[in-house]
C-alpha cells in the first residue's frame, strides 16, 4: 500500500485528539491568575478579626469590608505589577461596642506562585475611639491619642479559583508617637475575596 503525504497528515490530525483525550492532564485546565478587570472595581472582600488581644479591647471582634479598585497602570509583567498599588477603601465594625474605624490607602499585591500571594497596605484610619490623655479613657478602650491614625496591614492569601481567594490578615493603627498617647490597635483575622 502506498502512503501519500496528504493521507499521512490526515492520519496524524485524526490521532491527535485521541492521544490528547488519553492524557489525563489535558482534561484539567491550567490555573491562570486574575486578569485586569474591565470595571473600576477590582475586588471586594469581607471578613472578621479579633480586636487587639492583650489590650483593653481584648475579647472583642470585628466585621470588616473592603473594596479594592483597579490599578491605574496596566500591561506590566508580574514583577513590575507588584510595585503598582490598588487604591483601597474599607471599614471595620466592632460588634462589642469598642473602637470601629474606616480607612483608605493603597494595597500592594505580589504573587509568590499562581495561587499564593502576599500583600501590604498603607494609609489612614478614621476611628470613633478615644483620643487625648490616657487618664480620660475608659478601662475597656485603648487610648489612641488622636484621629486620624496611620494604618498598616499585611496578608498572606491563597487563590481558590480565578475569582475567589482567602487570606490571613494582620493590621495595625497608631499615631507613630505624634500624639499624647500611642497605644494603637493591632488586629488579627481573615477575609474571603471576590475578584471581578
Amino acid at each position: 500500500m502506498r502512503v501519500t503525504l496528504p493521507s499521512l497528515a490526515a492520519a496524524i490530525m485524526l490521532a491527535a485528539p485521541a492521544a490528547q483525550a488519553a492524557d489525563p492532564s489535558a482534561l484539567v485546565p491550567s490555573y491562570r491568575p486574575p486578569v485586569q478587570p474591565l470595571s473600576i472595581v477590582s475586588e471586594f472582600r469581607i471578613g472578621g478579626s479579633a480586636q487587639d488581644p492583650g489590650s483593653n479591647e481584648k475579647n472583642t471582634s470585628n466585621i470588616n469590608g473592603e473594596i479594592l479598585f483597579a490599578k491605574p497602570v496596566t500591561g506590566l509583567d508580574r514583577f513590575w505589577a507588584a510595585f503598582v498599588p490598588r487604591p483601597t477603601v474599607g471599614g471595620s465594625y466592632n460588634v462589642d461596642g469598642r473602637t470601629s474605624y474606616a480607612y483608605l490607602g493603597a494595597t500592594w499585591t505580589a504573587d509568590i506562585t499562581d495561587r499564593i500571594f502576599v500583600e501590604g497596605f498603607f494609609g489612614a484610619g478614621f476611628h470613633d475611639g478615644y483620643t487625648g490623655p490616657k487618664a480620660g479613657v475608659p478601662k475597656t478602650f485603648n487610648a489612641l491619642g488622636c484621629n486620624p491614625l496611620f494604618r498598616e496591614a499585611a496578608a498572606v492569601g491563597f487563590r481558590l479559583t480565578e475569582h475567589w481567594s482567602v487570606m490571613a490578615t494582620i493590621e495595625h493603627m497608631s499615631n507613630a508617637g505624634l500624639c499624647v498617647t500611642n497605644r494603637g490597635l493591632t488586629n488579627f483575622g481573615g477575609k474571603i475575596a471576590y475578584t471581578f
